[in-house]
């Protein structure tokens, strides 16, 4: 099966043929039985691609951080845990935090962090019920001595966070190939596929109900090692109790109500996070049916989402609930690692490009920028256009008594993001390579690492080393090592904002390749051979929200320079937190003539490289952008954010501006703490 070729933007979106009130299913008939679709491409095992360069320091930072320790620095996972046989937490914290910090063990194969995790997961594998039900000791359990079989089912606890925990035993499984993984796992789904009937999926929580696309993706994912028929049966039945998101992603109805109503009713199908983990379901759907109207629910739902609530950094709105598309709205960081997830599988099912460019603009803007250097410290909710973090209750769908929502803590706002970060970097680190259904290898996202598989019809072992300081300059080179020639098929994701790219081989212009699409190289390839990839980065500016206009060069966003102050404090429940306010101004908008010609006016340059140190803050910042900006003295904050200043059709803000203008200077997004990134046009 080919990957399907687009060239259409990513955001571009004409949002025609919708019926006010249409209420029909958009998948009207029953799906296709029996039709299974083999993934166009397929991750490879944990640990064949081991970062190098600014990448792998990043993951450094996170294993000496909380990724590495959380276990010691966080009560509510360090005591008496539920997943070691304790009373402490049995829920969804510890395997989440496990969800980021097991790839993280294999990748940089530190054998610390490998027996630190190996605990839980020994726990679990070795404490599975005889019925196949498994997790931390139940209530019943502990104080009665019940055995848990599909009898009393209801005995048991949510469903929802063994999904996570089963995403964690195929990561451990795919670098260690431990022999009780796949039994336990056919063991438990045999119980599950025994007794939803009775005990359904959100008989506990409805967070089971509105994220069975995770339980779904893992039994297929086992189907396709056992090929087990019930693990289909299985997956349908998830599918029916579960909540409906291809359904809803393909039917307008349901993203338009999301941007109108900010009300309780039905807002867990509102719900960022939710959003984020339902946006594989069409995809996951399509693999088990081969119904291709899956996929195009897909495109509909994912192209209106980011039109009515995307940001310039590549995220949607989710603060929680989704909440429109204002410069000035909040992105939780669950929803941002979990929409690379997402995004990661649905590449895998479809061979889309389209969602490879948007798993690469989210990674490389929205990402970097909810964290500390130290990786201690994370923010629940970013802004946009924030110019400004500290305490307070903002324009937020979900305003916390405490005010904790945007300021850096470990435990500021809810702590299921301090958990579930670590997921981010890790998944994207180990997504960087796919292996085609030929035997051959797909290159569908850019960053400094060496992979090391074998490949072609002879399985040949290969060792390929990305060289690149990727996304900030535009050379990816890729050099070869293999002790004997071997023959397969290369493929190259070409990036839709990349005009037209060349391709070398050992000095020689191979080709060129216009940019939204997948390119195929067959040849043989010989040790010490070298292909590089050029993909010119120009300068475009994009229209966003409230007319506002966001500044881009290739995969990255760029954000105004703002001097960071930082204070810290402390609350008494969410413990130590920074605030951090800008110390020059910020209320400036671009020119309507460098909208206009953007090259002529934007002016790049490179003023440090990009080193194995390479931190994403303002200090390390290696591209910055200057571009003339008049002030806008009416545009201040209120409730202490900045709201868009207001605009005529045309996108021109024609209130009163500084007469004269003023040079400013931009950086990549995803270094900024504060910043503005939408800005207003004016004359």
């Amino acid at each position: 099966m080919k990957p399907v070729l687009l060239t259409t933007a990513l955001f571009t979106v004409l949002l025609t043929g919708f019926t006010p009130g249409s209420t029909k299913d958009v998948l009207p008939d029953p799906p296709a039985k029996n039709a299974f679709v083999l993934p166009v491409y397929t991750p490879l095992p944990l640990g064949a691609i081991k970062p190098k360069g600014w990448l792998l320091h990043q993951l450094q930072i996170m294993r000496d951080g909380t990724t590495g320790h959380l276990d010691e620095v966080y009560d509510k996972v360090k005591h008496d845990n539920g997943w070691t046989g304790g009373k402490g937490d049995g829920w969804e914290e510890t395997p989440y935090w496990l969800d980021g910090a097991v790839p993280l063990a294999y990748l940089l194969e530190d054998k610390t962090l490998q027996t630190k995790v190996l605990k839980y997961i020994n726990w679990t594998l070795d404490h599975q019920r005889p019925s196949g039900y498994f997790g931390p000791l139940t209530k019943g359990e502990r104080e009665r001595g019940i055995q848990i079989t599909a009898a009393n089912c209801d005995e048991g606890e949510d469903w929802w966070p063994k999904m996570v925990m089963l995403k964690v035993l195929r990561q451990y499984y795919t670098a260690t190939n431990d022999p009780r993984v796949l039994p336990f796992m056919t063991k438990y789904f045999h119980y599950q596929l025994e007794v939803l009937k009775k005990c359904q999926l959100g008989k506990w929580t409805e967070w089971a109900s509105s994220r069975g696309a995770d339980n779904v993706l893992t039994a297929q994912w086992l189907y396709t090692k056992t090929k087990d028929a019930r693990l289909l049966e299985l997956a349908e039945m998830i599918a029916s109790q579960a909540f409906a998101w291809s359904t809803w992603l393909g039917n307008r109805d349901w993203v338009i109500g999301a941007a109108a109503q900010q009300n309780s009713d039905h807002w867990m199908r509102r719900h960022g996070v939710n959003v984020a983990m339902g946006l594989k379901d069409p995809a996951v759907n399509y693999q088990r049916t081969g119904d291709k109207r899956y996929l195009d629910a897909l495109h509909t739902g994912f192209s209106d989402l980011m039109a009515l609530h995307g940001l310039p950094m590549g995220i949607f709105s989710a603060d929680e609930d989704l909440n429109g598309n204002d410069p000035t709205q909040g992105t939780e960081l669950c929803a941002i690692v979990e929409s690379m997830f997402s995004l990661e599988e649905t590449i895998g099912v479809t061979g889309d490009i389209r969602y490879m460019d948007a798993l690469e603009r989210m990674t490389f803007n929205a990402l970097p920028t909810q964290t500390t250097d130290d990786y201690n410290g994370k923010q629940y909710f970013q802004i946009a256009n924030q110019v400004q973090v500290k305490r307070g209750v903002f324009n937020f769908s979900l305003p916390f008594d405490r005010e904790m929502n945007n300021v850096f803590g470990m435990r500021s706002g809810y702590t299921c993001c301090l958990a579930n970060m670590h997921q981010g970097w890790t998944k994207f680190a180990s997504h960087l390579w796919y292996a085609t259904a030929d035997n051959g290898l797909a290159a569908l996202a850019f960053s400094p690492n060496e992979v090391t598989t074998k490949v072609g019809k002879s399985g040949t072992e290969v060792t390929i080393r990305e060289i690149t300081d990727y996304p900030f300059e535009d050379m990816v080179h890729f050099e070869f090592t293999a002790k004997t020639p071997a023959t397969f098929l290369f493929q190259i994701r070409i990036p839709s904002w990349c005009a037209e790219a060349v391709i070398t081989v050992n000095g020689s212009e191979l080709r060129r390749e216009k940019g939204g699409q997948v390119i195929t190289i067959n040849r043989t390839w010989k040790n010490k051979d070298k292909l590089s990839l050029q993909l010119p980065m120009t300068v475009t500016t994009s229209n966003w929200g409230r007319n506002s206009r966001a500044v881009e060069r290739g995969p990255l966003v760029y954000a105004l320079k703002l001097k960071e102050k930082w204070e810290k404090g402390h609350q008494q429940d969410e413990g130590d937190y920074f605030s951090i306010y800008p110390e020059n101004d910020w209320n400036y908008g671009l020119l309507e003539q460098t909208i206009q010609a953007p090259e002529k006016d934007l002016k790049v340059k490179q003023v440090k490289p990009v080193t194995d140190s390479f931190v994403w803050n303002l200090a390390h910042a290696p591209i910055e952008i200057t571009a003339p900006a008049k002030q806008i003295p009416g545009w201040q904050l209120s409730n202490d954010v900045a709201p868009q200043p207001v605009t005529d059709r045309n996108g021109i803000y024609k209130g009163k501006v500084a007469a004269e203008q003023t040079a400013i200077t931009l950086v990549p997004y995803g270094c900024t703490k504060v910043r503005i990134v939408a800005f207003p046009v004016v004359k």
